[in-house]
């Protein structure tokens, strides 16, 4: 019978061997069937045994070995992170999303701390949108014509002329044809000037506001023949009354040297909250960065050139310009000034500025604006040195600071004080207070 199942299985063998061969060929490797590619498998949610599984590991974990060492500060830590990605895990299979899709709900859930940056108008008071500033200020120079044409075309001059050297090159050579005339009334080859003088295109005609200048103070185009030539030309001519004003005409040249870029105020947005664990919580606009659109989707490229750069040797120097730029990224930034009874102080300010403009903003928000303080930045520095900028400090896009009242001053005024204390704010701005989302 063992020898009736051995031929059989040595058939069976024989059968499923493949395709004969030859003694005298050479021997092949066998063929082997190719195997369906398998797709991968999307990733599945821990199911209920896993997961009671994980928990279990965790419960054994937590158990003290008898006479054994305590566990180290890493498993410690370990510990912590594996049961805080489980229960945020359950809590987001529950509400049927993935750990990414609950991150992005919660981001787009944040309120902005502030709507955006704005700017105040200096001849209207109008309060606009950083976009809206340089259209408000056209808006209203355009508007102040109607009052004072003179002043009116000085501040276009200085304020949409972006080119300084140029400006000044140009005022001074306006400022020279008007002292022609002053010193020299009678001559009068200084009462005219021609509009295609090479100096005249050169460094006036092509500065926006200067033509409005000239018809302001008195000048009037005319079509005059050149001397010598059959041809005529423009000229501006002062008009004839003009003359028996010349006091007026050494002022507006005056004015014309010593004026400034009209410029828009930045509103600081002062605000006042109650007192609140979420004041370090910061969610900034895009108007509190310098970059454009383009360049903020070019930040994450950026930050892992960043975690390189970590990683390799450098220079002082490359240290030193990479901090520059860091710095220079920021034009703005929201900082906030909490209290010893936990009220919150907000303002929007340059990155440029000085810590001294942040002194004086908390200061005239006190009730008594006498009263020495300190501010105190993250991590309990004192910022002693009230000349350096927020960049400077490390205070931007946002920061949170502590106000510290100097020890001694507040226990006299504490042990004078015959009333219940009160808040250092002022009363209108307390009243405004809000809660903090």
């Amino acid at each position: 019978m063992r020898k009736f199942f051995q031929e059989i299985k040595a058939d069976l063998k024989f059968k499923t061997a493949g395709p004969g061969q030859k003694l005298s060929e050479p021997s092949r490797a066998p063929r082997e069937k190719p195997k369906a590619e398998v797709a991968p498998k999307p990733r599945q949610a821990p199911t209920d045994e896993a997961q009671r599984a994980a928990a279990a590991a965790l419960a054994r974990l937590e158990v003290k070995p008898k006479g054994g060492k305590a566990p180290s500060a890493s498993q410690e830590a370990i510990r912590n992170q594996v049961r805080k990605e489980l229960m945020a895990e359950a809590a987001a299979s529950e509400k049927g999303l993935s750990m990414e899709e609950k991150e992005q709900e919660e981001e787009g859930a944040a309120a902005p701390s502030v709507s955006g940056v704005y700017f105040i108008c200096p001849l209207t008071g109008t309060v606009v949108r950083k976009d809206q500033k340089e259209k408000q200020l056209r808006e209203a120079i355009q508007a102040y014509f109607s009052v004072d044409p003179v002043a009116a075309s000085i501040m276009e001059i200085h304020t949409f002329n972006k080119d300084r050297e140029k400006v000044r090159l140009c005022v001074e050579t306006m400022a020279k044809y008007l002292d022609n005339i002053y010193l020299h009334p009678e001559e009068e080859k200084y009462r005219k000037i021609k509009l295609q003088n090479k100096v005249f295109q050169e460094r006036i005609s092509c500065l926006e506001g200067t033509h409005k200048f000239f018809q302001a103070v008195g000048f009037e185009t005319k079509t005059l023949p050149v001397p010598g030539q059959e041809t005529t030309e423009e000229f501006y001519v002062l008009k004839e009354e003009v003359l028996s004003r010349l006091e007026d005409l050494r002022e507006h040249k005056e004015q014309l040297l010593s004026s400034e870029p009209v410029r828009a105020q930045l509103h600081r947005q002062l605000a006042v909250f109650h007192p609140s664990p979420a004041a370090a919580r910061f969610e900034l606009p895009h108007d509190f960065f310098s970059l454009t659109a383009e360049e903020l989707c070019r930040e994450q490229r950026l930050r892992t050139e960043a975690v390189e750069k970590a990683s390799m040797l450098r220079t002082r120097a490359m240290r030193e310009k990479d901090e520059q730029r860091e710095m220079r990224k920021y034009n703005y930034t929201l900082l906030r000034v909490r209290f010893p009874d936990g009220y919150i102080l907000q303002g929007t300010f340059y990155a440029r500025e000085s810590v001294s403009v942040l002194y004086n903003f908390v200061r005239e928000a006190l009730r008594d604006d006498w009263l020495p303080f300190e501010l105190l930045g993250p991590g309990g520095l004192k910022l002693t040195d009230e000349n350096l900028a927020f960049n400077e400090c490390g205070l931007v896009p946002s920061a949170l600071l502590s106000l510290a009242w100097d020890a001694a001053v507040m226990a006299d005024v504490e042990a004078a004080a015959a009333e219940e204390q009160r808040s250092p704010l002022r009363p209108e701005l307390l009243a405004r207070a809000q809660p903090l989302s």
